[in-house]
């Protein structure tokens, strides 16, 4: 089991934000879509792999595995500490990108493995995320 709190601003850019350009390649003679992160896509997954590095097991989790992700969000408004955040990013655009560079760095084979995600976000007093990664 992996289990860690990494203190940070977390980003609100998610996966699903990616673009795309068409251009024309001139081998299959016809425009094909390209597509790309924009600069502040790239950003949120360099945030994810310089913080998340440190938390790497020595070998991957094999095997189905359970995860837990809380989002926690700086407090904006009249908010409080704990209190359910309703807002955009929604968690299944925000668990992508994250899960994505979680197998990047080695914590499993391949985010297929995970067979049971619950995911919460909140505001509060203390931001940043919550992860924990156990095998089933």
């Amino acid at each position: 089991m992996i289990e860690f709190f990494e203190p940070m601003i977390p980003p609100e850019i998610t996966h699903q934000q990616k673009k795309v350009n068409v251009v024309y390649d001139k081998k299959k003679k016809k425009y094909v879509p390209v597509f790309y992160e924009p600069p502040e896509l790239k950003n949120a997954r360099e945030k994810f792999m310089a913080h998340f590095a440190k938390y790497t097991p020595d070998r991957k989790i094999k095997g189905p595995v359970r995860m837990i992700v809380k989002w926690c969000f700086p407090i904006k408004g009249s908010h409080e500490d704990g209190e359910y955040k309703d807002t955009k990013p929604d968690c299944g655009n925000s668990n992508k990108l994250l899960e994505d560079c979680l197998e990047d760095l080695g914590f499993y084979k391949n985010d297929a493995q995970i067979a049971s995600s619950i995911t919460e976000k909140f505001w509060a007093e203390i931001p940043g995320i919550y992860i924990r990664i156990e095998a089933l």
